[in-house]
């Protein structure tokens, strides 16, 4: 056990309280007694690697902490940590997903809300970001909440700043990441809009579920969210990634992302890519 890695008992006990459950309804679940839980917790019994995983199962531990309780143990970690890269059947699987979703928006974040993949669709919506903000690795809630990111076009603020706290609230009692806790901290303390623009202006159908509504250049468009998740990843990477895919709310909707799609293939026509060699030609030309 290195100098950092609580006991394996302290560990558990986390868990299970952080889960509301007492020492008897623990016990019950996994077969055991309370006197044989309680004493794994406080270091009097070893556990062997089926009751721990029967309890992590139980308590729902999320991979990454089942493997520092293994290790907090005795026991070598059961589940493997790949990079994105390394996964490539899932990532292909992921990719086709994204592609498939256009020309509506759609992308991987990771446990921090890091984008890892993402399917390019109507970059538009970030126009006016700030540079910083869209700098790999995109946080995708620091880009929809900062007020140099998205945040000062959703129409909607009060009410989508008040849904992506809970997420964050919902994932760090979920697994109590630090680096979660300091993001949620982050992103609370931008200014926060008036309340008086939670409701005004909304269809009360859109009341059923938080849409996402931002003005472009174009028109305001109304996004609903779905989030996927691999049920039955084993690798680490995998469980921690979550697909987030954007679905128009209303007919207006489609319609513009139809017309921004539109743009960025007249942008990636033959002749506008030949136009834009012409002119970098002729800007080195006058250079010279």
């Amino acid at each position: 056990m290195t100098a950092h890695q609580l006991p394996f008992g302290i560990l558990l006990r986390r868990w299970r309280e952080r889960r509301r459950l007492t020492q008897t309804d623990l016990a019950l679940a996994a077969n055991s007694s309370t006197r044989h839980l309680s004493c794994l917790e406080t270091g009097k019994a070893q556990p062997s690697r089926a009751i721990i995983n029967r309890l992590t199962d139980l308590l729902d531990v999320p991979l990454r902490d089942r493997n520092r309780l293994l290790l907090a143990a005795g026991f070598a970690p059961a589940y493997e940590e790949t990079s994105i890269d390394g996964l490539e059947a899932a990532r292909a699987a992921m990719d086709r997903i994204l592609q498939a979703h256009k020309p509506f928006p759609a992308f991987a974040v990771d446990r921090r809300w890091n984008v890892v993949l993402s399917n390019g669709a109507l970059p538009q919506l970030y126009e006016g970001c700030s540079e910083a903000l869209l700098e790999p690795p995109i946080n995708a809630m620091r880009l929809m909440l900062h007020p140099e990111g998205m945040g000062p076009r959703i129409l909607n603020l009060a009410a989508w700043r008040a849904y992506c706290l809970s997420v964050l609230r919902q994932q760090i009692e979920a697994g109590a990441d630090p680096w979660l806790q300091n993001l949620l901290a982050e992103v609370a303390a931008y200014p926060a809009p008036s309340d008086s623009t939670t409701s005004m202006g909304f269809e009360q159908s859109e009341r059923l579920a938080t849409p996402l509504r931002i003005t472009t250049r174009l028109g305001t468009m109304s996004f609903l969210n779905t989030v996927t998740v691999f049920g039955t990843a084993t690798d680490i990477t995998l469980a921690e990634l979550a697909l987030e895919m954007l679905f128009p709310a209303d007919n207006r909707t489609i319609e513009l992302a139809n017309l921004m799609q539109s743009e960025l293939v007249d942008q990636a026509s033959p002749v506008a890519v030949e136009r834009g060699r012409a002119g970098a030609r002729e800007h080195v030309l006058m250079r010279r």
